[in-house]
């Protein structure tokens, strides 16, 4: 007979704990243990796992095991496809989160709607919006398929019989948040729920061979809701990032077991959909003013793409006794760090003076070669004087004031000579062993006070 007993689990990290706790002893949050039900079982049954159509799995020596590779499935979204590692790889699961309303089920609808055309069976399953609602939304989008089917449900063992009858090769859960496993008795959203919805999710698509897409809410914070097992457990989480007030999308990848995780996609929004943004930069630099004072132009590489980003600052006068130092999609730290050596190596008198930076465009950047963009704009602001609108600048800036080598600095250059620039800073040691382009002047520079002194004058 089932025993019913109470336990109090935290929404955070689903660390449990017999009675009530104002704070969690394992990740420190306060205010996070929610009291749930749960029924145990004196002899639990066990069940071996079984596929969809009945087989029971079985051990295989490894010799025997088939290492065919299976083909990437692509999508109509070459930045998506960027994204994944080169497209979708059949039986993973893959976890989507970000801001209500940036974009998630809008981005599924259309690739659901691709994959349709493509003659894949695929079953979207909300379990927050009626059938009529996507539907309405689907003509919005102008997505159909004889081989799209719309499932409104919230039960997993529904699910389960559907997926089974249907045989899709294609699912989308939106959102695990929603949906409910019935031998767990906590609220639906719980991280018992959660937990468990996740497990039977991925047990579904390892052994049918069946690719999943999950929506994941996120927090305030910006992190993905439930325990920190929901990543642990899925192939590949993606974040979807942007502006609610601006129209571009940035698609990231955290994890992912069948690619690289330095990719960045990029989208805008429209009332038909999203569309791809083939070249970024010129997105980040069209509407920066000429003869600015504290711009610059850096050539950061996100994964294999490199991006031309406007990099801005604005130093004043401190009116209070501690200056400030405000970043935004930059590293604090790092800004803090390069006004020191900007002090120390540049006879910049930086201690009294606020100073307000951000990376234009709403994209974050962090990779060691931004530094030398950062301390041209700070010393461009500092000294009022403007940058040449047709330079861009790369490099890594040391404590002590040299200018370190970056990677794949050819690819760098060959982006900033497409987009029109007609001179480009980078380390002198990326100059050994290779000839520059003739279309943009190359200028190796080895150290901070020499880069502003050719750069600002």
């Amino acid at each position: 007979m089932a025993k019913v007993r109470t336990q109090y689990v935290c929404q955070n990290c689903g660390y449990n704990s017999p009675r009530y706790l104002g704070r969690c002893p394992n990740c420190g949050e306060w205010n996070t243990l929610v009291e749930e039900q749960v029924e145990t079982n004196s002899a639990p049954a066990k069940k071996a796992t079984t596929t969809l159509t009945g087989l029971v799995a079985k051990p295989q020596k490894i010799n025997e095991i088939d290492s065919k590779q299976t083909p990437r499935v692509k999508t109509k979204l070459n930045e998506l496809n960027r994204v994944l590692g080169g497209g979708i790889v059949p039986g993973s699961l893959i976890l989507i989160g970000g801001d209500p309303g940036i974009g998630k089920s809008t981005l599924l609808l259309q690739v659901s709607g691709q994959l349709s055309d493509e003659h894949h069976r695929v079953l979207y399953v909300s379990g927050e919006e009626s059938g009529s609602q996507i539907k309405m939304r689907a003509e919005r989008l102008k997505v159909a398929g004889d081989d799209f089917y719309v499932y409104p449900e919230t039960n997993m063992d529904s699910i389960r019989d559907t997926i089974r009858e249907l045989k899709p090769e294609y699912v989308v859960i939106d959102s695990v948040q929603t949906m409910q496993a019935t031998d767990v008795s906590s609220a639906i959203g719980s991280v018992s729920q959660i937990r468990e919805v996740t497990a039977q999710l991925m047990q579904i698509a390892k052994s049918n061979n069946i690719t999943i897409f999950v929506v994941g809410h996120v927090t305030k914070g910006g992190a993905l809701a439930g325990p920190k097992i929901l990543e642990h457990m899925v192939d590949t989480v993606l974040y979807f990032e942007g502006d609610l007030h601006h129209t571009y999308r940035i698609l990231r990848s955290v994890k992912n077991r069948f690619g690289s995780t330095n990719e960045l996609g990029i989208f805008e929004m429209h009332t038909n959909g999203l569309t791809e943004v083939k070249n970024p930069s010129e997105i980040f630099l069209e509407e920066r003013l000429q003869d600015a004072t504290g711009s610059s132009v850096v050539v950061s590489l996100e994964g294999t793409r490199p991006i031309l980003v406007e990099i801005q600052a604005l130093v004043t006068p401190t009116v209070y006794g501690n200056a400030q130092r405000t970043a935004t999609g930059l590293s604090r730290n790092r800004v803090s760090l390069i006004m020191a050596v900007l002090e120390k190596r540049a006879n910049l008198m930086l201690q009294n003076q606020d100073a307000y930076l951000k990376a234009a465009g709403g994209v974050k950047l962090d990779e060691p070669a931004i530094d030398l963009a950062i301390a041209v704009s700070i010393a461009s602001s500092y000294r009022d004087k403007g940058t040449q609108p047709t330079d861009a600048f790369v490099g890594e800036v040391g404590l002590t004031g040299e200018i370190r080598r970056v990677n794949r600095i050819e690819q760098r250059v060959a982006e900033a000579e497409k987009l029109g620039f007609k001179r480009i800073f980078i380390p002198k040691n990326n100059l050994k062993g290779w000839t520059p382009s003739t279309g943009i002047q190359v200028v190796g520079v080895s150290t901070l006070k020499e880069a502003l002194y050719l750069a600002l004058g």
